[in-house]
C-alpha cells in the first residue's frame, strides 16, 4: 500500500467528513427538539454558500474570510428562523407526515427560489482562502482543507460545551426530553426552537461555504446530494444525538473518500446509500441513538 496516498485519502476524508458533520448537526438538532426531519436543511446550506459568494463578490475591498463566514452564518440563521416560523410552527401538533411533506415542499421551494434569483448556471466561488498549500513532510495539504477541518472540529467542541454547560443548552436538552415539563418549568419553548433552527442553519451554512470553496462552484442544487449524505450521517450516528452526528459525518466522509480512492468514484454514492440501508436494517437507532418505546 502506498502510505503517502493513504495519508492523503485520510486527510481528504476528514475534510469531507467535516462538511457532512456540520450539516448533520443541523438535522439532528432540529429532530431532537421537534421530531422533524428538516429536508430543507440542505437548501439552507446552499443559500449559505450563495450568501458568501454575494458578500465576496459585491464588496470592492476584500473582506477577511472570517467576516464573510460570520455574516453568511448570521443570514442563514435568520433564514432558518423564518423558515420555522412560516412553514413549521403551525404544524407542531399535526401528524408527522404533514410536517415531513411540508419539509420536502420547502426544499423544492428554496431550490426554485435560488434558481429564480441567481439563475441555473453555476457561479464561480472567488478565492477567499490562499491556494498556497501547507507542507507536512512530502504531503501538501491545501489551506482550505486545514480551515475546514480545524474550524469544524473547533465549532463542534464549542457547540458541545454550549449544550452541556450553558442555561440555553440545558433548556434545549429539557425541551428535547419533555416539552410539556419544560414549559411548566418556565422555559420559552418558542425561543428554544428558534435558537435550535438558528444554530443548525448557521452550521449548515458553514458547511456550504466550505463545500463551495473546495469545489469552486455555487449552484441551486448544491445542497441536494450533500444534504442527503449529511442526513445519512445523522442516522448513522443516531439522529437526535449531536455526538452521533459528528461521528456519522466523519464515518460517511471516510467511506465515500476511500471508495473514490480505491474502488471507483461511480460507486461512492451507491455504497454510501447502501450503508444507510444496512443501518436501518441492523441498527435503526444509529451508533449512539437509543431505542425509544412509544405507547400507542
Amino acid at each position: 500500500m502506498d502510505v503517502e496516498l493513504f495519508i492523503k485519502q485520510i486527510i481528504n476524508s476528514l475534510n469531507t467528513g467535516s462538511i457532512y458533520a456540520l450539516v448533520a448537526i443541523g438535522y439532528t438538532m432540529v429532530y431532537g427538539i421537534i421530531r422533524l426531519i428538516n429536508f430543507a436543511h440542505g437548501e439552507i446550506m446552499m443559500f449559505g454558500a450563495y450568501f458568501a459568494f454575494i458578500i465576496a463578490t459585491s464588496i470592492p475591498v476584500g473582506l477577511p474570510f472570517f467576516v464573510i463566514v460570520l455574516v453568511s452564518m448570521a443570514l442563514a440563521a435568520l433564514m432558518g428562523i423564518l423558515t420555522e416560523k412560516i412553514a413549521y410552527k403551525k404544524l407542531r401538533t399535526a401528524p408527522r407526515i404533514s410536517a415531513l411533506i411540508t419539509a420536502i415542499g420547502m426544499s423544492l421551494f428554496l431550490q426554485n427560489l435560488a434558481q429564480l434569483i441567481f439563475g441555473a448556471n453555476p457561479k464561480v466561488m472567488p478565492q477567499v482562502i490562499s491556494n498556497e498549500p501547507i507542507m507536512f513532510g512530502n504531503i501538501a495539504v491545501p489551506q482550505v482543507m486545514m480551515y475546514t477541518i480545524s474550524m469544524s472540529i473547533g465549532i463542534m467542541i464549542l457547540l458541545t460545551l454550549f449544550v452541556k454547560k450553558t442555561r440555553a443548552g440545558k433548556a434545549m436538552r429539557a425541551v428535547s426530553q419533555d416539552k410539556e415539563a419544560a414549559m411548566l418549568m418556565g422555559i420559552n419553548i418558542n425561543g428554544i426552537i428558534s435558537l435550535t433552527f438558528a444554530i443548525g442553519s448557521a452550521l449548515g451554512a458553514l458547511g456550504g461555504i466550505f463545500y463551495s470553496i473546495a469545489y469552486s462552484q455555487v449552484y441551486p442544487t448544491l445542497g441536494v446530494m450533500t444534504g442527503l449524505k449529511a442526513f445519512i450521517a445523522a442516522v448513522f450516528g443516531g439522529i437526535g444525538n449531536i455526538g452521533g452526528a459528528m461521528i456519522g459525518g466523519y464515518a460517511i466522509g471516510f467511506i465515500e473518500t476511500m471508495t473514490k480512492g480505491y474502488i471507483s468514484s461511480r460507486w461512492s454514492d451507491a455504497i454510501v446509500f447502501g450503508v444507510l440501508i444496512l443501518i436501518l436494517l441492523f441498527k435503526p437507532s444509529g451508533i449512539l441513538g437509543k431505542n425509544v418505546k412509544e405507547k400507542v
